[in-house]
């Protein structure tokens, strides 16, 4: 294993850590996780799975608030 692959895989998850004490502290958790997901997903297929969901669910979030949806053309 590489060095920059282990450098990678631990801030991932250091991100992701950090990410979730975020959730319930003051701070950006949501792209915290976001970020650690995406360098994990360099090197894990679940990762990548985590992160495409989180991409969907924003968009139908953002698509909710803003009155838009992908449906209605």
């Amino acid at each position: 294993m590489s060095v920059k692959r282990i450098f990678r895989v631990v801030l991932g998850f250091l991100l992701l850590a950090v990410g979730a004490a975020l959730l319930v502290l003051p701070g950006p958790g949501w792209l915290t996780i976001a970020l650690g997901l995406g360098l994990l997903a360099r090197e894990f297929e679940w990762a990548r799975r985590w992160l495409d969901r989180l991409k969907t669910t924003a968009r139908d979030v953002r698509e909710r608030v803003t009155g838009r949806s992908r449906r209605t053309g």
